[in-house]
């Protein structure tokens, strides 16, 4: 006699002659199409619509990373939405840092053609999503990670890829950014010790339906045959194993540009086919000033006291002469500025004599020290400096910046080293005409600059105690132009520096810098790393004045009108 098998009403109600009769039994065979369409359709997306993503739709994506498979099911992802612009800011900058620092490590075609590519849009996507894994939990209390101890890494992969396939199925794209220090990142968002970042999703609408992965597509790599991974029971004896992937480094091929704009796509040009010119032009066009003809050259100047130290080759009365020039409108700086059809304001910062006419007037008030034996300037001038530059970047239009000041390089130096706490060393250049005996004495006077201000400062308190007044009103332009959705264009060392403590005050300005040269100062090249902004130019100036920021906007400005008159496809 037999009697019917008990079915629970909870658990698995199979029996085992049920999976013995149909061990396929369990498939979703109408489903299965459907889940390796979408499988062989996830893309790296770099590309994002404005448009915002509804909350029920971002839920169900949630919800499939949360469905993720675990070690121990132990479930240790946490999903920081980030929806503040000024946080993307902040996440743009350092993802566009860290771009130029892998550029350096690579050989001159890899770095090129990396710096070619779109390898986030942290801008653009409306969400962005920060993988965390908590990890204070010690391993041998969770089932498995006593002899894996980074399985809750894995887990958290996997999530990652729950999150993306499910965004693919909604129509939405969903790129993974790791172009981050892992501890910037971390501390970006606020994790506390113990939880680690595996980088940032960008999630939102694609502006792009790429057919196969972008870097693939870009020649920077291509996808194994499925053999070439596969190894049958045990590694092979002669170690041959599945080929190694081509070295994404060293790869030579094809140059081919991802995620080209817009405006762009509709040329009957290559994408990027103006290299950084095009980035540059992208820029220009996000900040909604694609029918720019015509700008300012702002020429700030300032004396220094450091210059009594002997560190530079020239005295300290031809800031006042060039000044003078400037406003002839017969200086470098000035006559670069009318080439590329620019007009000029010139801004006495601290000029010696008495204030010249036809300058703007923003000298400070209290007493100048000369870095070494006191700082730079007090900060209610700083404040003051700030609000003056505020008020001239506050206007419609392109700006080129640049400066004028006998010394002022070794202030620069002294500012970078301050804000990037790095060696005086690795920032502090010859300057103009200089030699190795001053160079001597500008590493000495930003060593012992360096070490009377202490590490750690802020940048308003870094202006205060390395900076010059200049190079304050210019840290005020960048924030004033900001404001304004303008653009600016850098000149060399100085300038940069200046940018760099603007974006160090507010991250958001970085978005309408653009850097206009490379100089031939020491300092320069991590300054603009930091900035993460490749020049336009690389023409190993020395002039100052601003002719770098000038020579740069003209060929901007030619760059926005070929963006403007080139013939477009249907």
């Amino acid at each position: 006699m037999t009697y019917p098998r008990p079915v629970p009403v909870v658990g698995d109600p199979s029996s085992a002659a049920q999976r013995a009769g149909d061990p396929a039994g369990w498939a979703m065979s109408d489903d299965a199409a459907g889940l390796y369409a979408v499988l062989a359709a996830r893309r790296d997306v770099r590309r994002f619509r404005p448009d915002p993503v509804p909350g029920d739709v971002l839920r169900r994506v949630l919800a499939a990373g949360h469905a993720a498979p675990s070690v121990g099911h132990s479930q240790p992802w946490r999903f920081v939405v980030v929806r503040d612009p000024a946080l993307r800011d902040r996440a743009a900058v350092l993802t566009d840092r860290e771009r130029l620092r892998q550029a350096e490590q690579l050989e001159p075609d890899a770095a090129r053609r990396l710096l070619d590519l779109q390898l986030e849009g942290v801008r653009e996507a409306p969400l962005g999503i920060v993988v965390c894994c908590d990890r204070r939990v010690p391993a041998a209390g969770v089932l498995g990670r006593a002899t894996f101890p980074d399985a809750d890494l894995w887990s958290c992969a996997a999530a990652i890829q729950n999150l993306w396939l499910a965004a693919r199925a909604e129509g939405l794209g969903l790129g993974w950014v790791t172009l981050f220090r892992p501890e910037e990142l971390a501390g970006l968002v606020g994790l506390p010790d113990g939880v680690a970042t595996l980088g940032w999703l960008c999630l939102g609408w694609p502006d792009e339906r790429p057919p196969a992965p972008g870097l693939e597509r870009a020649g920077w790599s291509r996808r194994l045959p499925l053999d070439a991974v596969v190894v049958e029971d045990r590694w092979p004896a002669d170690d041959g194993g599945p080929p190694v992937p081509p070295s994404s480094l060293r790869a030579p091929g094809r140059e081919a540009v991802v995620g080209a704009r817009d405006e762009a796509d509709r040329l009957l040009t290559p994408p990027g086919s103006l290299g950084v010119l095009d980035r540059a032009v992208d820029r220009v066009v996000a900040l909604g000033r694609g029918e720019l003809t015509g700008g300012t050259l702002v020429l700030a100047a300032a004396d220094h006291p450091v210059a009594a130290l002997g560190v530079s080759a020239y005295p300290a009365a031809v800031t006042r002469d060039v000044v003078r020039a400037a406003l002839a409108g017969t200086s470098v700086g000035v006559t670069a500025a009318a080439a590329a059809g620019l007009t000029a304001v010139v801004v006495d910062a601290g000029v010696g004599g008495d204030p010249l006419p036809g300058t703007v007037d923003a000298r400070p008030a209290g007493l100048r020290g000369d870095l070494a034996t006191a700082p730079a300037m007090t900060g209610h001038d700083v404040a003051r400096l700030l609000d003056a530059g505020r008020a001239l970047g506050a206007r419609d239009g392109l700006l080129a910046l640049g400066e004028v000041g006998v010394g002022n390089t070794t202030v620069a130096a002294a500012l970078a080293a301050g804000l990037l706490d790095a060696d005086p060393a690795e920032v502090t250049g010859l300057g103009s005409g200089a030699d190795s005996a001053v160079l001597e004495r500008k590493l000495a006077v930003v060593a012992a600059a360096v070490a009377r201000a202490g590490r750690g400062l802020g940048p308003a308190r870094a202006l205060a105690e390395l900076g010059g007044p200049e190079l304050a009103v210019l840290t005020g332009v960048v924030l004033g132009a900001a404001e304004a959705r303008s653009a600016v264009v850098l000149d060399g060392f100085a300038v940069s520096v200046a940018a760099l403590a603007a974006v160090l005050l507010e991250p958001g300005a970085q978005a309408c810098l653009v850097a206009g040269q490379r100089s031939r100062e020491r300092g320069h090249g991590p300054v603009l790393q930091a900035l993460g902004l490749e020049p336009l130019l690389d023409l190993r100036l020395r002039a100052g004045e601003g002719a770098g920021a000038a020579l740069a906007a003209g060929l901007l400005l030619d760059g926005l009108r070929v963006r403007r008159t080139t013939a477009r496809v249907g």
